[in-house]
């Protein structure tokens, strides 16, 4: 891969990787759902006018809105705002890599690699190492809901499978106009209107700032970019540069929220990390050990 195009998946690593110091940012001002609701609008207006809709059926459009858009993001506002550090956060996330192999195997139909049993097995340790601190620092309810945001892009993976070759950013773009209205809704039911008004009527810039972040940042130039190596180069070379997403979110949230891991969640997250990178090397390294036994 040249130099620009490594750099390229940089600047995609680090936007997402801050992403979650500033989802936590967002949600110090306003109320989960209605950050959610904000976000999605910001994405999908006015850029739904400039940008042709994707030739899918507005059925499977739905169901990404739903799932990548508004299943995630509703889990992953709540449990942030429920005590789950942006850090840890964007480390946990990252077990959607395992959730995307069970639902391919239980409606694909697809065999789980052995690799792939053995890195689900170590990051579970790690993800039960994070989750038997004092819930104080990381709140059972909070790890639950992340987990539920990492099987909601899981199950988003599975349905963009179907779609072949297609624009990234128009499919992000048109599934944003799934979320807003379940998120205006949601915040209506669990805030209340009178929060929901005075949220708004006292929005301060750090707020909007952090909406113009996710929206046009974190999704329009992360998935803009994203989208551009995934159209050069194949997945399996692009995927692995993820893994670097919550080394990023973990660097920037002790460096700018002093965000600190005790040894326990410490280990926790190596764990996570070996897991994950198991997963993603493992199969290839079998493969040329396989190979060479082969040809000795």
């Amino acid at each position: 891969m040249p130099l620009k195009d490594l750099l390229l998946a940089l600047v995609v690593i680090v936007v997402w990787g801050l992403n979650f110091v500033v989802i936590k940012v967002g949600l110090d001002g306003l109320p989960p759902m209605l950050l959610g609701a904000l976000r999605f609008v910001l994405v999908a207006f006015p850029a739904v006018f400039l940008i042709k809709r994707p030739q899918l059926p507005w059925r499977w459009l739905i169901a990404y809105g739903a799932t990548i858009s508004l299943g995630q993001f509703a889990f992953l506002f709540e449990a942030m705002h429920n005590g789950m550090p942006p850090g840890l956060a964007s480390l946990v996330l990252q077990s959607q890599a395992f959730f995307t192999l069970f639902f391919a195997a239980i409606f694909l139909g697809e065999r789980l690699r052995v690799a792939s049993v053995v890195g689900l097995l170590v990051a579970a340790g790690g993800l039960a190492l994070i989750g038997s601190e004092n819930a104080a620092h990381v709140p059972l309810l909070a790890l639950m809901l992340t987990l539920c945001a990492a099987s909601m892009w899981a199950m988003g993976n599975i349905i963009t499978r179907r779609f072949g070759n297609i624009d990234l950013v128009a499919l992000v773009i048109w599934g944003g106009l799934i979320p807003p209205l379940p998120f205006f809704a949601l915040s209506w039911c669990i805030d209340g209107p009178q929060v929901i008004e005075n949220a708004l009527r006292g929005i301060s810039w750090h707020s909007i700032l952090s909406l113009v972040y996710l929206a046009f940042i974190a999704t329009m130039l992360g998935y803009s970019l994203w989208g551009r190596l995934l159209s050069r180069y194949p997945a399996g070379k692009v995927a692995p540069f993820s893994l670097l997403v919550p080394v990023v979110g973990l660097s920037s949230s002790a460096l700018l929220l002093d965000e600190r891991l005790t040894l326990l969640q410490g280990g926790g997250a190596l764990l996570v990390m070996l897991g994950l990178l198991i997963n993603v090397f493992g199969p290839r390294l079998l493969a040329a050990r396989t190979v060479a036994q082969g040809s000795a």
